[in-house]
C-alpha cells in the first residue's frame, strides 16, 4: 500500500466497463486499500477504485520490472498494465485473460455500488453474519436447484462452480435438489460445509505466490475437475454434467445414493 500510480495503460477496449472518471484518473494517486467483494478486487486510491471482476481466465501478474515500452493495443492476452512510480519505479502489475471468450471487466468508480454487479451481491459467507439461520432465510421459498442458488452471486457472494462442487460433495447433497426442500438438518449441514469448505481454501493459499495460487486451488478440490478419478472419502467413481458452457462434477456414493445423474440440462435422477 501507499505505492503511487505512474502509468495505466488500457490495452483491451473490452474489458473497460466504464469511462468516467477515465483510467488514467488513477495516475499519482497512491493505492492505500485493497477489498474484495465477492469475486470483484477493489483496489481503492484516495476517493477513486480500480475494480476488476476476473471471470474464468483472468489473472493479475506482479512484476518488479515491467516493459518501459508502452504496450500496443490488440488481440492478446493483456488487458491493463498498471506501472508504478517511485519508491517501486518500473514495478507493477498486468491483468490478463487467457481464451477467446472475453468476460474481464475493469472499472474505475468513485463508488464500489455504482459497479452493478457489486450492487447486487449477496452476503460474503466467511463474514460473521452468515449464520445458519440467515442461511436457512435465503433459501426460503427458492424454487431453484441448490447447485444454481449456490453460484448465484445475488443470493451469496462468491462462490462459483468449482467450489460449490466441492461444498456439495462435502456436504453429501445432490447439486440437483430444490433448494426449498431441505430439511432443517441439511440447511445446518450446507451452512457448515460452506464455512469449513471456503475457510480451508483461503487457508491454503495464504502466503503462496502468485505461479503457485492455481496448483494449489486444484490439489484442494475432491471433486471439481476431477472427472472420472476416484472419491478420495467413498472410492466411487466422480461423474460429470455438462452444460452448453459449464459444467460441474459430483459423487454418486457421496451424493446421491449411488445413481447418475443423466447428463442433459434439465436432468433428473435416472430411475
Amino acid at each position: 500500500m501507499g505505492r503511487v500510480v505512474e502509468r495505466v495503460y488500457p490495452v483491451s477496449v473490452h474489458a473497460l466497463k466504464t469511462y468516467e472518471p477515465p483510467l488514467t484518473a488513477l495516475e499519482g494517486r497512491a493505492f492505500d486499500v485493497v477489498r474484495r467483494h465477492g469475486k470483484f478486487l477493489d483496489l481503492g486510491a484516495g476517493e477513486l477504485h480500480l475494480v476488476m471482476h476476473l471471470a474464468r481466465a483472468g489473472w493479475v501478474r506482479w512484476s518488479e520490472r515491467l516493459p518501459a515500452v508502452p504496450p500496443r493495443p490488440g488481440k492478446g492476452r493483456l488487458a491493463l498494465r498498471v506501472r508504478l512510480g517511485e519508491p517501486d519505479d518500473g514495478a507493477g502489475f498486468e491483468v490478463t485473460e487467457a481464451g477467446s471468450q472475453k468476460h474481464l471487466a475493469v472499472y474505475v468508480v468513485r463508488e464500489v455500488e455504482e459497479v452493478p454487479g457489486i450492487a447486487r451481491l449477496g452476503p460474503d459467507p466467511l463474514s460473521g453474519d452468515f449464520t445458519a439461520e440467515a442461511f436457512a432465510g435465503l433459501l426460503a421459498g427458492e424454487g431453484r436447484q441448490i447447485k444454481r442458488v449456490l453460484r448465484d452471486q445475488s443470493v451469496i457472494a462468491g462462490i462459483g462452480n468449482a467450489y460449490s462442487d466441492e461444498i456439495l460433495h462435502a456436504a453429501r447433497m445432490s447439486p440437483f435438489k430444490p433448494a426449498a426442500r431441505l430439511s432443517a438438518e441439511e440447511v445446518a449441514r450446507l451452512h457448515e460445509a460452506i464455512g469449513t469448505t471456503l475457510a480451508a481454501a483461503v487457508e491454503r493459499s495464504r502466503g503462496l505466490a502468485l505461479k503457485d495460487l492455481k496448483a494449489e486451488k486444484r490439489s484442494g478440490l475432491r471433486v471439481h475437475g476431477r472427472k472420472g478419478e476416484a472419491c478420495p472419502v467413498c472410492g466411487d467413481t466422480i461423474r460429470e454434467v455438462s452444460f452448453s458452457d459449464w459444467s460441474m462434477q459430483y459423487c454418486p456414493g457421496c451424493q446421491t445414493g449411488g445413481k447418475v445423474l443423466a447428463d442433459r440440462r434439465m436432468s433428473r435422477l435416472l430411475k
